[in-house]
């Protein structure tokens, strides 16, 4: 089955690119996440369990637990263990953001006060060792040494990710091929991992397995892919931060690679100022030259171009309600851009 552009599923799935309508094919199954979640986060220790409360309260979208349990049911799994596995992937994922907000000494996530900026740098990164350290106890629980390999290699490699991006902070050469590199290892190998270890709970069918690990890492570029195009064409309200937050902190995303690459002297020299000084002093000049060379258009082309292959993956699977529930939150990570 060839590829199906992107903006024609989102026509065709009015509902079903609803995000709640997507979390009630399994919503049993969340509700029994929702309840783990936070038992898993008590602590003698009180500030562990304060830090905890807090971080669930802050919601977030849940993709990457969510992305376990409908690839578990899309592939016929019947038990509970599903539910373990989703919360430590969440537990993970959340970890990584604690360290990152202390790396990128940031102050708003998901529209609130960041951990750190309430309770300083060294609380933040001992409970993001809390929250990997519970989650290895939770892959210990589940007494499977391929999901522990999979798992293992997808947190050592997400790690690598943020030191390669580190590394880059303020490169104003960084190439689209060293930018997918890094995102591919910092945002898209955890999603990779919520599918691929899914799979391997339920079957174990090694073509189920190939599509779904594929599946996974090309949602999960698509997807950041996605956010890196919100943070020069969206607002702040839609994505829990502030607008231009990764050019203050030099980062490097596809819209600025994009209009060094392919928009005009000036403009090219601008961005490139602009990250080596790593400010947002003149974004809104550098927005207005991201627009200007078709960064923008570019970035989200791209975008759609991950997503479609996400798409080409799951029509070699069994059709089911739990499939189609994953092909509707692709177009949804995609309508974020409309």
């Amino acid at each position: 089955m060839g590829s199906t552009p992107v903006a024609q599923l989102v026509t065709r799935t009015t509902r079903g690119s609803d995000l709640d309508d997507i979390f009630s094919v399994v919503g049993d199954d969340f509700a029994k996440v929702d309840a783990l979640i936070p038992r898993q986060l008590t602590s003698d220790v009180a500030l562990v369990s304060e830090i905890g409360r807090y971080i669930v309260d802050s919601g977030g979208k849940r993709l990457r637990p969510l992305i376990v349990l409908l690839a578990a049911r899309a592939n016929g799994y019947e038990a509970e263990a599903h539910v373990r596995l989703a919360t430590l992937v969440e537990f993970l994922h959340t970890a990584t953001l604690l360290h990152d907000d202390v790396v990128d000494r940031s102050g708003r996530r998901r529209g609130r006060a960041t951990a750190n900026a309430l309770w300083g740098n060294a609380a933040s990164v001992l409970v993001g060792d809390f929250l990997y350290s519970r989650a290895f106890q939770l892959m210990v629980d589940l007494d499977n040494m391929d999901l522990m390999a999979i798992i293992s290699d997808a947190t050592n490699m997400i790690a690598e990710g943020e030191v390669l991006q580190l590394e880059n902070i303020g490169n104003a050469e960084l190439t689209e091929t060293d930018y997918l590199e890094i995102i591919r290892c910092k945002s898209a190998l955890l999603f990779q991992a919520a599918a691929h270890t899914a799979v391997v709970l339920s079957n174990n069918d090694p073509d189920a397995i190939t599509c779904y690990r594929k599946f996974g890492l090309h949602f999960g570029l698509a997807y950041q892919l996605v956010d890196d195009w919100l943070d020069y064409a969206g607002d702040s309200q839609l994505m829990g931060k502030n607008v231009g937050d990764d050019l203050a902190e030099g980062k490097v995303t596809l819209p600025l690679i994009a209009t060094i690459k392919e928009g005009s002297q000036e403009d090219a020299t601008l961005v490139r100022n602009a990250i080596i000084s790593r400010s947002d002093r003149h974004l809104g000049a550098v927005i207005k030259a991201v627009c200007r060379s078709g960064a923008l258009d570019y970035t989200k082309s791209r975008a759609e171009e991950e997503a479609d292959l996400a798409l080409d993956c799951l029509s070699t699977q069994p059709n089911n309600i739990y499939r189609d529930a994953l092909e509707n939150l692709t177009t949804f990570a995609t309508s974020r851009m409309r």
